[in-house]
């Protein structure tokens, strides 16, 4: 009889990759003002650099008002890409992660650029939320600070700025507003001018976006204010130039000085300061209007750059993927507490799943990344009914779908979603034929596995049941069972299951048969 094990636990515990040599990763960010790729060692906690590149691509700038991005903004994203891609050609996907941010998530569409983006690198690009940016952020900048004590983060970017509360490695409050130095500039300097009112409309703008957070982050407090990324550092190096502060901070007075002269460069095109790269200059009024609204709101006399941001967060997280310290697992861990999870329950369907896997892995070519989320989705499959027992399927695959999960980016969270969407009832075709295609062949055969697991398990035992033997052919499969305490109920659930199986148009089939009726079947021949 299989042993139930629990799912999250058995992760948790299990050991991660512990290398001799430094393990090589890379990370590329897909900024809305800047696209950033990272390639660096990793061992004993630590990053060495091996390459850093950058570009200004300026993707919001490419959105139009239906939310669309233009052919020339792909057209110079990809070319981008194509630059980077030489630096990563020895990189294992395992090893690389490409993550999107706000312009991705507000494009209508960003699949048109992601598949062709693809196709170039030969990797997944996972568009993140902006809450799961935030901590990554915050990730990021922890590492490069070394001193301990309570900070807060703030990062500008070009679609959106995030702001995080943490002590040492955890944040405690994690935020993304909706403003940016490209959306901004856009927005509030369009024909190129540089006015008082211009500089003050984008403030006000900016102090609105922080009026939601600006009481509940004062009263958690901070002793550190810190700046991340393009804008506070370019912020921070203006100053250092002008000598209107010390070298890597921004002061008030140093901040209200650098606006003024902002102001009497009049033109955008004009902006040009001694510390100010060019193809930062269009874009840096409205960066400083957003760290002007930012000082106001928060009541700052200083803040200080510190060189790490989202890209060094991504390969920090991705070091301690699949191991104890996978943030995914403590989102889940979050999500079963929050819902009730009936967890002997979900050990007891993990556990069937995993041994029905075990039996068809090879035919089917399962690998181990796709293995762990049929174990998660195990775990999960049951949260919706916290909502209502009725379509808790529906319920369940809304919560995982749309929740603020960190670790997880968003194409992650939805095949997550499906999978607890597909485990009971009609198979979704619909939710099927959104997934991307390079995932529904194994996805729709990680779903078979669980509704399998559930059906096994319908009488919620002790432990999990006798698990009957699998085998595959193609996407035929012949379930054998050897015996039951409740044979009628479990065989009438799984000639259902037949028969939802044979109703769906991906040519599915299921044939169940007990062995009392395999040994009755006469021999051919």
């Amino acid at each position: 009889m299989t042993q139930p094990t629990d799912t999250l636990s058995a992760l948790r515990d299990s050991p991660g990759e512990t290398p001799s040599d430094p393990a090589r990763l890379a990370a590329i960010d897909l900024g809305s003002n800047s696209f950033h790729l990272l390639v660096a060692n990793y061992q004993d906690d630590r990053l060495q650099v091996v390459a850093r590149l950058g570009e200004k691509v300026q993707l919001a700038a490419g959105l139009d008002d239906d939310g669309m991005l233009s052919d020339e903004a792909i057209s110079r994203a990809l070319d981008c890409l194509n630059r980077f891609a030489p630096f990563i050609e020895d990189i294992p996907t395992s090893r690389l992660r490409v993550v999107g941010t706000n312009a991705l998530r507000d494009a209508e569409n960003s699949q048109q650029f992601i598949d062709r983006a693809e196709a170039m690198l030969g990797a997944r690009i996972e568009i993140i939320a902006g809450r799961e940016e935030a901590r990554l952020i915050y990730l990021g900048a922890a590492h490069a600070l070394a001193e301990s004590g309570r900070r807060l983060i703030v990062d500008i970017g070009g679609g959106s700025t995030e702001f995080i509360i943490g002590e040492q490695f955890e944040p405690r409050a994690l935020e993304s507003l909706r403003m940016g130095c490209v959306t901004y500039t856009r927005q509030f300097f369009a024909d190129g001018e540089i006015t008082e009112k211009r500089m003050r409309q984008a403030e006000l703008a900016a102090l609105s976006e922080l009026a939601n957070i600006r009481r509940p982050y004062l009263k958690l407090g901070w002793d550190d204010p810190v700046g991340s990324s393009g804008t506070i550092k370019a912020a921070a190096a203006v100053l250092a130039a002008a000598g209107d502060a010390p070298e890597g901070v921004i002061t008030r007075d140093g901040l209200a000085l650098l606006r003024k002269r902002l102001i009497k460069c009049r033109q955008l095109d004009k902006v040009d300061m001694e510390g100010l790269k060019a193809d930062r200059s269009r874009v840096f009024p409205a960066g400083i209007a957003i760290l002007s609204a930012t000082f106001e709101a928060f009541d700052l006399e200083q803040m200080r750059f510190a060189d790490g941001a989202l890209r060094e967060g991504v390969l920090y997280d991705m070091a301690g993927r699949n191991s104890p310290e996978d943030s995914r697992l403590k989102s889940l861990e979050m999500l079963a507490r929050c819902y009730g999870v009936d967890t002997r329950q979900a050990d007891n369907v993990a556990a069937t799943a995993k041994a029905l896997l075990n039996q068809v892995r090879h035919a089917w070519q399962i690998d181990d990344d796709q293995a762990r989320f049929l174990d998660w989705a195990c775990w999960m499959h049951e949260i919706g009914q916290a909502i209502s027992h009725n379509q808790f399927h529906r319920h369940g695959a809304y919560l995982l779908e749309h929740s603020d999960l960190s670790g997880f980016s968003r194409p992650e969270q939805r095949l997550l979603a499906f999978l607890v969407r597909a485990h009971r009832r009609k198979f979704p075709l619909k939710e099927w034929q959104a997934l991307p295609v390079s995932e529904q062949t194994s996805h729709q055969r990680l779903a078979r596995l669980l509704r399998l697991a559930v059906l096994l398990n319908h009488s919620r035992p002790e432990t999990p049941p006798e698990v009957p033997r699998l085998e595959t052919d193609g996407e035929s499969l012949r379930l054998t069972i050897e015996s039951s305490d409740e044979p009628g109920l479990m065989m009438t659930d799984l000639e259902q299951e037949a028969r939802y199986m044979t109703n769906t148009d991906f040519g599915f089939a299921l044939q169940v048969e007990s062995m009392e009726q395999q040994r009755k079947t006469p021999a051919s021949g």
